[in-house]
């Protein structure tokens, strides 16, 4: 298992921006994919942007060209810059990584992020 701990969430305001960091326990052995999903109130858990073992990036649609995922292998750390955030972006932010050749997945215990005036 690996330890994820998220941090940088907070309250912003509408069109302001939060820069989200994910800090995993140990070096990660075959990692597949890492990355960002959030969860809103009364919502279902929902892919925000993932990045893959080589590097290549994958965003939800109504994510793209405002938020940016990242890693900093020596650190074990994914991050999520946000721009242009809105209130209905208001949610946990959960980390995951699948690793081990795909056979595990293990998850953040999330990052509150709240967008409001």
């Amino acid at each position: 298992q690996v330890q994820l701990v998220e941090s940088g969430g907070g309250l912003v305001q509408p069109g302001g921006s939060l820069r989200l960091s994910c800090a995993a326990s140990r070096s990660i052995p075959l990692i597949s994919a890492m990355g960002w999903y959030r969860q809103a109130p009364g919502k279902q858990r929902e892919l925000v942007a993932v990045i893959g073992s080589g590097g290549s990036t994958m965003y939800a649609d109504f994510v793209k060209g405002r938020f940016t995922v990242s890693r900093d292998n020596a650190k074990n750390t994914v991050y999520l810059q946000m721009n242009s955030l809105n209130p209905e972006e208001t949610a946990i932010y959960y980390c995951h990584v699948r690793w081990g050749g795909g056979a595990y997945d293990d998850w953040g215990q999330g990052t509150q992020v709240t967008v409001s005036s």
